[in-house]
């Protein structure tokens, strides 16, 4: 099969190029290539005619959305919809990549596939917008959210935190953000099986639970052999920054797990992801 992913340079797109590789024909598309929010993006991409799309690339900077609203729009929204046209006209399915922040968080129980999104900042909102496109443009569809992603290099939350503690800084950790943690690892054989089942919808596909910030940090913290490094628990108002987000976007996976597609719980990544990284005591 003949598969592209667009952002094949990021942490999602990367390691499902590398994982699709062996089987599959994959081509790969990114910037500065290639501009999804440019119009033309459409024709480019439908004249490389695949079979499957997986739409990785977006701008997932939260804070940089909220003071950049319309770039939000045009990279997320607009940019997506150029993928779901190229997608339309050659009769390819599309699996897209969204997030929990389409939810606002003000919802006690974890939120299911279909609940109502109810963005509060530019991010969820540009991501929302995607989401909206793709069901009006192509019914062959995976939409897929996550949150908290995990990934090996770079640097994420925990590669943060770890640093800051080496440094001897001080911590101070917001208690009333709450999500699932998602390792890339564990999602990139998540999204090929799904992208194979030909069971279109929308799914939530995390590791199993839920934690806040400052329980994810502590639990890192203790797993590397930094336990005696203190974390001040705040709350988002102590923690100021340009974007509000949703305080408990927990994702449950309904959907996936209807069809045998469950990740593991967030701890047993976490581990893993720090001994895969060297940095488990």
């Amino acid at each position: 099969m003949h598969i592209l992913i667009t952002g094949v340079k990021g942490q999602m797109g990367s390691r499902l190029a590398a994982a699709l590789s062996p089987e599959h024909a994959v081509t790969g598309i990114d910037l500065p290539e290639l501009d999804l929010s440019e119009p033309s993006a459409a024709d480019r991409l439908a004249a490389l005619r695949p079979e499957l799309v997986i739409h990785c690339a977006a701008w997932t900077d939260v804070d940089g959305c909220a003071r950049d609203p319309d770039r939000a729009l045009r990279a997320n929204a607009y940019g997506t919809r150029h993928v779901a046209l190229a997608c339309r006209r050659v009769g390819a399915p599309l699996l897209a990549l969204s997030t929990n922040e389409v939810f606002d968080g003000r919802q006690a129980r974890p939120y299911l596939e279909y609940d109502p999104p109810n963005p509060i900042n530019p991010y969820g909102y540009s991501k929302w917008v995607g989401e909206q496109i793709v069901r009006e443009l192509l019914p062959e569809h995976y939409l897929v959210r996550i949150s908290w992603l995990i990934a090996r290099g770079g640097s994420n939350f925990i590669h943060r935190i770890l640093a800051r503690a080496r440094e001897g800084a001080p911590l101070r950790v917001v208690t009333n953000e709450i999500a699932c943690p998602t390792y890339a690892e564990d999602l990139v054989p998540a999204l090929i099986r799904l992208a194979l089942t030909g069971h279109y919808g929308t799914y939530h596909l995390t590791n199993a639970g839920s934690v806040s910030r400052w329980g994810l940090a502590r639990f890192a913290l203790d797993a590397a052999g930094h336990a005696d490094v203190p974390v001040e628990p705040i709350t988002l108002a102590q923690y100021p920054r340009p974007s509000t987000v949703p305080e408990r976007a927990v994702l449950a996976n309904h959907a996936a797990a209807h069809l045998g597609i469950v990740l593991r719980p967030w701890q047993d990544a976490v581990r893993a992801f720090l001994a895969e990284e060297g940095l488990l005591a």
